[in-house]
């Protein structure tokens, strides 16, 4: 499998991206958006960072880059795609995932650890994870929390489209807990199919035992199912 890891101007997580890939087994590579998706590619992942310096709104510039036109195609051929904060807001604005995200309701960049509960443990991304499991991956954003109308919102959790939130250690949904003031304190979705999902925590920021935490690796086995 080849995982393709797209760079932008700006992204700054697309080695850590590789390096966590290639420690679990899968075949990661950097591709810079001009040079258009490698014709092996099994798997896209849009990494974390800063495309275009957020310059108008977080993912919005990269969201127009000619390479999504080509990520999109592929997601509905049942390509899996991964986005991560940067690449999350990227996702949202490029119509592969509802909703957006905007402002931390701090107004402030947010870097730190925070606890998930797992919402819906029948994804590809989630299926390592029991429901309800309590993880802990690192943050680091500034325009984090997620945006949709409230009746959309209420759609996604029917349909179980809504992969964590942001929780405490014990699991409670809490407004102390919600470290952006996300909607409904969630921290990740799938977009129509669930192969293709977005979360703003950094799933490859724990997924090496060096980083001190493995809690994302299962995130990113998702790449396997």
């Amino acid at each position: 499998m080849t995982i393709s890891v797209i760079r932008f101007g700006g992204s700054n997580c697309d080695r850590d991206s590789v390096q966590a890939l290639d420690a679990m087994g899968f075949d990661a590579e950097l591709v810079w958006h001009e040079d258009g998706l490698p014709a092996d590619t099994t798997g896209i992942m849009l990494p974390g960072g800063f495309s275009y310096g957020d310059y108008l709104r977080a993912g919005a510039m990269a969201a127009r880059s000619p390479i999504m036109a080509e990520v999109r195609e592929a997601a509905d051929e049942g390509t899996p795609v991964l986005g991560v904060c940067n690449g999350a807001q990227i996702g949202c604005e490029s119509s592969l995932t509802p909703g957006a995200f905007t402002t931390n309701e701090s107004a402030r960049f947010q870097c730190e650890h925070v606890h998930l509960r797992v919402e819906n443990a029948e994804t590809p991304w989630t299926s390592q994870y029991d429901e309800g499991e309590v993880i802990e991956l690192p943050i680091a954003h500034g325009e984090g929390r997620y945006e949709i109308p409230d009746d959309r919102l209420d759609e996604l959790e029917a349909e179980g489209r809504v992969l964590f939130k942001y929780c405490d250690a014990e699991g409670e949904v809490t407004p102390e807990a919600n470290p952006n003031g996300s909607k409904h304190a969630v921290a990740g979705v799938t977009g129509e199919r669930d192969h293709v999902a977005v979360m703003m925590p950094h799933p490859e920021r724990a997924s090496l035992e060096d980083l001190g935490r493995t809690d994302g690796q299962p995130v990113l086995s998702g790449f396997a199912d």
